[in-house]
This record gives structure tokens, C-alpha cells and sequence, in this order.
């Protein structure tokens, strides 16, 4: 009596075409923010978020959009290589941006 082998998890076997296109689109702007200091990418995403915090409206809500979609390619970028809790508080944070855009949508008062 032969039984089949098991078979091999999907992420065991590789990324797809879509990821591969992604990851090699996203390759000069990766090696781009290689090049740069820690800090500075950090400060960007902060000073967007901020803005978009304090000046609301079509304008903050863009600003707030940008980061969260400088969030969100990064996210899944990392996304194969990160640990369980990893995952998680990268979501937390991404959520977080997504809570600031919305809020921006809403008009106050």
C-alpha cells in the first residue's frame, strides 16, 4: 500500500507572480531607503501623520493617506518574514493610520 506524500505547504513554495512583480518594482525604492538614516523615514511618516492630524480636511486626509500607503508596502513587503506578534502590531499601527484617515473624512461639528 503506497500513500502520497504530503504535500508541501503554499508559502513553502514560493512567492507568486504578483509578489515577485511587486518586490521587483519595489526594488530602487527599497535600496533608496537603504541609503538613508534611520531616522529619516521615521520623521517623514511622523510630520505626515501630524500634519494630516492637525490640518484636516481633503488635505490632512491625503497626507494621512500617504503614510498609510507607505504603511501598507511595507507591511507587505515584510509581510512572508514577520513572526505572529509581529504581524499583529503591524496591523495595530496600520489600523491606527486607517482610524486617523477616516476621522479626516468626517467633518467635525
Amino acid at each position: 500500500m503506497s500513500s502520497a506524500p504530503p504535500s508541501e505547504p503554499a508559502s513553502a513554495a514560493g512567492p507568486g507572480p504578483l509578489r515577485r512583480r511587486i518586490e521587483q518594482a519595489s526594488l530602487p525604492a527599497l535600496e533608496l531607503l537603504a541609503r538613508l538614516p534611520v531616522w529619516l523615514p521615521f520623521l517623514v511618516l511622523l510630520l505626515l501623520m501630524v500634519g494630516g492630524g492637525f490640518l484636516g480636511g481633503v488635505v490632512g486626509w491625503v497626507l494621512v493617506g500617504a503614510a498609510l500607503a507607505f504603511i501598507f508596502w511595507l507591511l507587505y513587503l515584510s509581510w512572508p518574514r514577520l513572526t505572529a506578534v509581529e504581524r499583529v502590531m503591524r496591523l495595530a499601527v496600520l489600523l491606527l493610520f486607517l482610524v486617523v484617515a477616516v476621522t479626516q473624512l468626517v467633518p467635525r461639528g
